[in-house]
């Protein structure tokens, strides 16, 4: 029998893929990267980090660069494998347990969400780092089945929340339709319970409504989820549906699920004017912390208050997202956890 486990479960580390000139990062390098030595830190405070790095030089550069930073080497393991950009949740591997706990990586592909933008080097890097022992004696199964991590929120326990149209899109998966979806990913991550959501998608989100910006499990019988309380908010209609779709929702033995609502922060644009995708649902959860996207925004304290309630042995890290949602992203979608059967080891 096979499990994905949920994110809250004993991690070894958290993947990350190291933005560099080459993507569409190279005029806020310098305001990405800080943000990514800050998450850094927070990470090997806890556990380890396994860093993606474009090519040997970039490599070399990011060893310097963390050590100036004075961020613990013993937790860092660096990998070589070229890269697209930086959303390591979508292009990096699931990892599943055996009966016996021992783990197996599953790396479905990557296609840039639908051709939106170039990903044939990251639809290979999970692949490569498998290669390259990376994750010890973990075997690798692949899929054709085209899937982003962000796409699939787990409980640990078998359900999984996934949007319809994000699998279900023709341009991720042509010929696939519901029934053979849902085998494929029964069969690889062992879920028996899909739980498909048709509502809910914020402005700005290319990923077509990635369950990650949207709805998180919490625990087992608790669901958090983006709500907007202003009326003339363009997302407010689609949230509330989504807000029912979920109370509509039940657990195995027939309950509801507790539904935590998280506000969103006032909007925000881009340069051209286009709003972006920032919200708060989109935290990661490592080794006795949440670490929390926040927006120089007055509902970041009141996500937090939120969220210290859903997991109270946990510490609420902030982490100011404003340089990554630039790009469309937050916090949950630069990462991937690594659970803690997972053995990492180092290129070369």
């Amino acid at each position: 029998m096979t499990r994905l486990p949920a994110e809250w479960e004993p991690q070894a580390g958290v993947m990350l893929t190291w933005p560099h000139p080459a993507t569409d990062w190279v005029d806020d390098l310098t305001a990405v990267e800080a943000l990514y030595l800050r998450l850094t830190a927070l990470i090997t405070a806890r556990e380890a980090v396994l860093i993606c790095c474009h090519d040997g030089s970039e490599a070399a550069r990011v060893a310097s660069t963390l050590a100036a930073a004075g961020i613990t080497p013993g937790r860092v393991h660096l990998a070589v494998a070229a890269s697209n950009d930086t959303w390591a949740r979508d292009h990096g591997p699931l990892t599943v347990l055996a009966d016996d706990g021992s783990p197996r990586l599953v790396d479905f592909r990557f296609n840039g969400w639908g051709g939106k933008y170039p990903a044939d080097l990251d639809d290979r890097i999970a692949a490569r780092l498998h290669a390259g022992g990376l994750f010890g004696a973990a075997g690798l199964t692949s899929s054709r089945l085209v899937a982003e991590g962000g796409a699939l929120e787990c409980d640990g326990a078998g359900s999984l929340l996934l949007v319809r149209r994000t699998l279900l899109d023709p341009a991720r998966n042509p010929g696939w339709d519901e029934a053979a979806i849902t085998a494929e990913l029964q069969r690889l991550l062992g879920c028996d319970r899909l739980l498909w959501l048709d509502r809910g998608q914020l402005s700005g989100d290319d990923t077509d409504g990635h369950i990650d910006t949207l709805a998180r499990f919490c625990a087992p019988d608790c669901i958090c989820h983006a709500v907007s309380d202003d009326a003339d908010d363009p997302d407010h209609a689609a949230l509330a549906a989504l807000a029912a779709e979920l109370a509509a929702l039940r657990q195995r033995d027939g309950r509801r699920y507790r539904l935590l609502p998280l506000p969103q922060p006032a909007p925000i644009h881009a340069a051209d004017g286009r709003r972006l995708p920032a919200g708060y649902a989109n935290f990661l959860i490592i080794n006795g912390a949440v670490l929390l996207p926040v927006y120089g925004d007055p509902n970041d304290a009141i996500a937090a208050r939120q969220l210290a309630t859903a997991f109270p042995d946990r510490q609420i890290e902030p982490l100011d997202c404003r340089p990554l949602i630039r790009q469309g992203g937050s916090l949950h979608c630069i990462s991937m956890q690594l659970p803690a059967a997972l053995t990492l080891g180092d290129s070369g």
